[in-house]
């Protein structure tokens, strides 16, 4: 409780410790006397102290129990007061409840009287209204009837509750047949003023009449939906008159003039019965509503009874007129009226709501948009959805079929016509300065594409649009089999071959390579030509998925199309490779057919290391310069070139056999010149020069240093044969017997002494199911005796360094 210093207070006092400092040295136990008098006295103050407080407490107990005694009977004397306080509370409580309660009754009484006047007035305002609205009713003041009528029905609303008196259900049935007949006599003043069997309209609206739809806002909803319905009805029969089946000027050739027709009436109708209906009725827009679904009927009868005269021009020309009346009314109504759930209904009337008149962008950037190969051009932002969209173009949708069979026709005709127009123009010319050029078949390509695209998107956002996209996915394949694919030269062109004789007189300037400049050019062009339909197909998907409608995107797919143009790409890269690979063959055969061991001096680099040069030198600026436009494939084709000279390469040095230790030192030094060449191909001839990318010089390094490793080795004396063969497994990381093999016949070694080194070889290689531990064990077998000196060195170092 008590903190203290004092050694012999601690938890983990310890006898032996305490003495060992109090006599620390021998010497010190010369006081041993004067410690001892010390501790004695102070056990004798410890045993003072102890009894004083065992004392103390012998007193604490008896004043303990006398306080215990004063609190009980403190207790006892508050207990005492509680209870005569709780006594109390409870009389005052019974006080006030005698005093309020009169005070209570005087308050149920007055909520009673007051509910009570309240229901007399309501009564009395309800017999008074009841009585007007029926005499009112008779007079036809629906202007006063009106307002009197909301009225009554909001004061009997209170009467809900006493449905069981029977004045007040007496009056409640008045209510309801003075509102039945309100509705069948104002439905006989509408039916009277617009008469269903007249064929003309009176002059004009009257105020009764105008009242008299204030009234039906109240009435049961039944009354102003066959208000509306007949004089909607009334007021379009002129229309079905004229426009019969068997009327000319109801074929599609003339429906200009129904939409004509249809302005004219909504102008009449603001002039002379706008302000005769509600404006909550939105009556200008109901008749339009009506209207089209009377237009969409009626062309769909008369379509399929004349289908065989619809013709392209026409079906187009009837559509574009419809779309645009469509747009008409998406700017002058906000489309509330209508019904039909696939129809979109909007909150209020945008400026502008015809997707396909505003939202599209002009024609002439649409084309220079797809001549840059980007169909997502930032545009202006999307304006809202047509709510009227289809209301009446959905009639055409069943003959769309003509239009797609059209646009079939006209696709292939253009695809003959771009492979007349190559036929006769030839390849394109050489382009060093703007990369590749594209095919200008392709844009005008995609330039239809999307014109189609968009009117169709116009007729149809459904099934056509699905028939559009097959027939897209069908000439896409044929313009990448008939003008890509077809136009790819033939590996099987004559040119002039490399002889050895000719690599070693170091006439290499008179050669030519597989392909000419045209050849090479036009693959180059057909390659990013392909590059570029690959990305624009991408992206006329996106636009194709955009136009139609959410639950048929699934069904539009072109990947199988953009899989056939990365075909392409991979078979023009794979040509380019080729030729340049077959140019260097020549070479390659010469270096493998020279007496290796006979050379006496490493001179420069041997005429087919030059060989290879020239052609690289020649064939790539050409390639990079046409390509220009699409760097990753240049850089594809550096990358495939590699992996196929290099290892090509490493065939024919083993090839080399016997070499000489010169030999190998000469071969040594053309490697690493072609390792040097080939590390600075992707810019080689190049005015600017760029650093090649991680990933090809990757491979080059790796299989240019092994090439070089093999011939380090070949170089290696082969005697002692263990240092040989570790010498191998050290410079070679992928080492085996096969590799081993070739390079002692490249040393020319016999195959007695070949046995014993692939056997010593064998014995030296790590076994693969050993993993790391057993790999490491194999490699120490038969140590020479300078290894075992040096490990024994090794483990006294360590041994002295952990003493």
């Amino acid at each position: 409780v008590f903190p203290s210093q004092d050694p012999l207070d601690r938890a983990d006092f310890n006898a032996v410790e305490y003495i060992n400092t109090l006599f620390p040295t021998e010497q010190s136990l010369a006081n041993i006397d004067e410690v001892v008098n010390k501790i004695r006295l102070k056990i004798r103050r410890l045993d003072d102290n102890i009894r004083t407080v065992v004392r103390g407490q012998t007193n604490v107990g008896q004043d303990g129990r006398q306080a215990l005694e004063e609190a009980q009977k403190a207790i006892q004397q508050l207990f005492g007061k509680i209870k005569d306080i709780k006594d109390k509370a409870e009389k005052s409580e019974q006080m006030v409840k005698e005093i309020t309660r009169d005070i209570k009754q005087l308050d149920h009484a007055k909520r009673h009287l007051t509910t009570s006047i309240t229901t007399l007035n309501h009564l009395h305002m309800l017999a008074g209204g009841v009585d007007s609205l029926e005499a009112m009713t008779r007079r036809r003041q629906y202007g006063e009837v009106a307002n009197l009528l909301q009225g009554v029905m909001n004061v009997l609303e209170h009467f809900h509750k006493y449905m069981g008196i029977p004045q007040i259900r007496q009056l409640s049935e008045r209510v309801k047949a003075a509102q039945t007949e309100l509705g069948q006599q104002i439905l006989a003043d509408f039916e009277e003023a617009f008469p269903s069997q007249g064929t003309k309209r009176p002059g004009g609206p009257s105020n009764v009449l105008r009242d008299a739809c204030l009234v039906a806002n109240i009435l049961d909803p039944r009354i102003k939906q066959e208000i509306i319905k007949k004089f909607i009805k009334q007021h379009l029969s002129e229309y079905l008159v004229l426009f019969q089946e068997n009327q000319d000027v109801a074929w599609l050739d003339k429906i200009d003039r129904r939409y004509a027709w249809i302005k004219r009436q909504l102008v009449d109708y603001e002039e002379k019965y706008g302000r005769m209906f509600p404006r909550e009725w939105y009556m200008t827009e109901r008749i339009a509503v009506e209207f089209c679904h009377i237009t969409r009927t009626e062309l769909a009868k008369i379509m399929r009874t004349r289908a065989k005269e619809i013709e392209v021009k026409l079906l187009l020309f009837a559509i574009q007129r419809t779309t645009n009346f469509e747009g008409f009314l998406a700017k002058r109504f906000s489309g509330c009226t209508l019904t039909d759930g696939a129809l979109k209904k909007l909150e209020s009337p945008p400026q502008s709501t015809n997707p396909f008149l505003e939202d599209e962008p002009a024609p002439e950037m649409e084309e220079l948009a797809i001549e840059k190969g980007d169909l997502d051009q930032p545009k202006k932002p999307k304006a809202p959805d047509n709510p009227f969209h289809g209301i009446v173009s959905k009639c055409f949708e069943p003959h769309l079929y003509v239009y797609i069979e059209s646009q079939d026709k006209n696709l292939g005709e253009l695809i003959d016509r771009f492979v007349a127009d190559f036929k006769a123009q030839g390849p394109p010319k050489p382009n060093t300065d703007e990369g590749g050029a594209v095919l200008p078949s392709c844009a005008d390509l995609f330039v239809y594409y999307k014109k189609c695209m968009v009117q169709c998107s116009q007729l149809s956002t459904g099934e056509p649009m699905i028939a559009l996209t097959t027939i897209f996915q069908k000439y896409l394949r044929e313009y990448a089999w008939k003008i890509l694919s077809g136009n790819l030269p033939k590996t099987t062109s004559s040119s002039g071959g490399l002889t050895i004789s000719s690599l070693l007189k170091e006439k290499e300037g008179s050669e030519v390579a597989k392909f000419t400049l045209e050849e090479l050019c036009l693959i180059c062009s057909i390659l990013s030509t392909a590059e570029y339909c690959l990305a624009t197909t991408q992206q006329l998907e996106e636009k194709l998925k955009e136009k139609v409608d959410a639950s048929l995107t699934e069904r539009i797919n072109l990947t199988g199309e953009m899989d056939t143009f990365s075909t392409v790409i991979s078979s023009s890269i794979q040509l380019l490779v080729q030729d340049l690979d077959a140019a260097c063959d020549p070479a390659l055969t010469a270096m493998s057919k020279m007496q290796w061991q006979n050379v006496e001096h490493v001179g420069d680099q041997s005429p087919y290391v030059t060989s290879v040069i020239l052609h690289i030198k020649q064939n790539v600026p050409i390639i990079r310069d046409n390509l220009a436009s699409t760097r990753k494939y240049f850089t594809q084709f550096c990358i495939k070139f590699a992996n196929s000279f290099i290892p090509k390469f490493i065939t024919h040095l083993f090839k080399c056999k016997p070499i000489s230790m010169v030999g190998a030192e000469q071969l040594l030094l053309d490697t690493h010149s072609l390792k040097m060449v080939l590390l600075d191909l992707p810019s080689i001839g190049s005015q600017v020069v760029r650093k090649a990318p991680a990933s090809y010089t990757k491979i080059v390094v790796k299989g240019m240093t092994r090439a070089e490793m093999i011939l380090k080795v070949v170089m290696a004396p082969h005697e002692p044969l263990v240092v040989f063969v570790d010498n191998y497994i050290k410079l070679l990381t992928d080492c085996n017997t096969e590799t081993f093999q070739k390079i002692l016949d490249m040393k020319g070694l016999k195959r007695s002494e070949q046995s014993s080194m692939l056997e010593l070889l064998r014995q030296r290689l790590p076994t693969p199911p050993s993993g790391p531990e057993g790999s490491g064990s194999l490699s120490l077998l038969a140590p020479t005796p300078e290894q075992e000196s040096s490990r024994i060195r090794k483990l006294e170092k360590l041994i002295k360094k952990r003493l």
